[in-house]
């Protein structure tokens, strides 16, 4: 029933928010007579901030349209490698007629980004596909709004999530003989099973995996979100926040956890920020600062806008990962497509390397939440182990903005580049003498695991973190 509510309130508010966007630009236009009357920046930007409050925030574009790589302007095409009916793994595909760019391109490591099926879309994660295009072929796993999928399509599960990250990397290694997976926020969990479960059948398993911010161990310095999970019960959660899906879209009737209880729950962990966020916005429209005004259209058009999850999928991770904790017991069996039930063993993983990172003040994933992947991870040699703190970073800023770009992706990129047997040991050299010469703001944490480090890769990464 409140999925209907919300949806007549949204209905019945549009044609406002319509009416508030043209009163904006007619008080804003210099050539409008309304722009000439007393006061019209301010109605304008009243109008407006009315308008951003109610208008409706549909899917995002990644937008990229082109990289720079060896000062040759390289071209991007998304398009959909595989579709499946919840989730499409899409490819950046480059482009660029100079030789030597070409040359670089071909020789660079093929990346599996999966992004979080936690109530935003894949395009949250543009800064951090923009940033590995220079340095890695690109996938990304790009989830479906529950919404917009037919019932017949059929239910959508957690085992289905672990399942589908086993299909994509098997079809990256097909091509390119290997690959390595990074995984941000809520899919380090099944990313850590679809890896354990291909180890432990004896399957090839990707170069590296790399771990961000993610509730790998919910019980270590349990946030607000972990806490919410894990307080109420199972029966709570199914009889408080799933609704059906109402007529007016494509997956009528389809059982879902709704984007806007999401969106709500976010705004709801930071009002105050939100609120004065949003009156800065109308204070920098007063003063004509549009670059400052830009910024928070861009950011508050991707942080609004929000995906269904489908009820099964959502139900099964509060259950399995942040109340039964299986993952970290042991006690986590996975239904494949062909109906087996297997156990995942993480402890099975042993030729892949891997890196966890966290951001010193993230309010999601509390600290030693993601750092928990290196204790399950015990058939992994601690020399193939590395942990990176940021200093300062919150949940978004580890694969997001300036601390991400200076701090957490050149040593990403290094770590990947120090695990890829196809590079030419001449494109790690250039590489790595280019990421030497750049410096960041503050110092990060990395370590391995043990902290000495036994190959000379592990030793350049180490000095390399302590110059940030």
């Amino acid at each position: 029933m409140l999925y209907q509510v919300y949806e007549t309130q949204r209905s019945m508010f549009e044609p406002f928010a319509e009416f508030a966007q043209a009163a904006a630009k007619l008080y804003n236009n210099p050539i409008s007579p309304f722009s000439q009357t007393a006061l019209a920046h301010r109605i304008s930007a009243a109008y407006d901030l009315i308008y951003r409050l109610g208008k409706d925030y549909e899917k995002p574009q990644f937008g990229i349209q082109s990289v720079q790589v060896l000062g040759a302007d390289v071209a991007i095409q998304e398009r959909v490698e595989i579709n499946k009916p919840f989730c499409e793994l899409k490819r950046f595909k480059r482009y660029t007629s100079d030789i030597e760019a070409l040359k670089h391109l071909k020789q660079q490591p093929v990346v599996l980004l999966v992004a979080p099926l936690s109530g935003h879309y894949a395009t949250l994660l543009r800064d951090t596909v923009k940033n590995l295009l220079a340095d890695h072929k690109v996938y990304i796993t790009d989830w479906k709004n529950a919404r917009m999928i037919a019932l017949s399509e059929g239910e959508f599960h957690l085992d289905d999530y672990v399942n589908y990250i086993q299909e994509f990397l098997k079809h990256l290694q097909n091509q390119y003989g290997n690959c390595h997976v990074i995984s941000v926020c809520q899919p380090t969990v099944p990313v850590l099973a679809a890896v354990s479960l291909m180890a432990s059948r004896g399957e090839l398993t990707p170069y590296s995996m790399t771990m961000m911010g993610g509730p790998i161990d919910a019980s270590r310095s349990p946030t607000a979100v972990n806490n919410l999970a894990m307080n109420k019960s199972y029966g709570w959660f199914e009889n408080n926040v799933i609704f059906r899906v109402p007529l007016n879209f494509p997956g009528a009737g389809r059982r879902v956890y709704p984007g806007f209880l999401q969106h709500a729950g976010f705004v709801a962990m930071n009002p105050e920020r939100h609120l004065k966020s949003h009156y800065d916005f109308f204070k920098d429209l007063i003063k004509g600062d549009n670059s400052n005004a830009d910024n928070h259209r861009t950011f508050y058009d991707e942080y609004n806008a929000v995906l269904d999850m489908d009820a099964d999928y959502y139900l099964e991770t509060i259950k399995v990962v942040f109340q039964d904790m299986r993952l970290v017991k042991g006690t986590w069996d996975v239904k494949s497509l062909d109906g087996k039930i297997e156990r995942v063993r993480p402890q099975d993983i042993k030729g892949t390397a891997l890196l966890t990172i966290e951001g010193e003040l993230d309010d999601i994933s509390g600290s030693g939440q993601t750092q928990a992947a290196q204790g399950l991870c015990t058939g992994i040699k601690p020399s193939q182990m590395r942990h990176l703190e940021v200093p300062g970073a919150g949940h978004y800023g580890i694969f997001s903005g300036r601390r991400w770009r200076e701090v957490v992706y050149p040593n990403v990129r290094d770590f990947i580049l120090s695990h890829q047997p196809s590079v030419s040991d001449s494109l790690k050299a250039d590489k790595l003498k280019a990421a030497s010469v750049k410096k960041a703001p503050k110092k990060a944490t990395l370590r391995s695991k043990p902290i000495a480090a036994s190959s000379a890769a592990s030793k350049r990464n180490n000095k390399r973190a302590s110059s940030i």
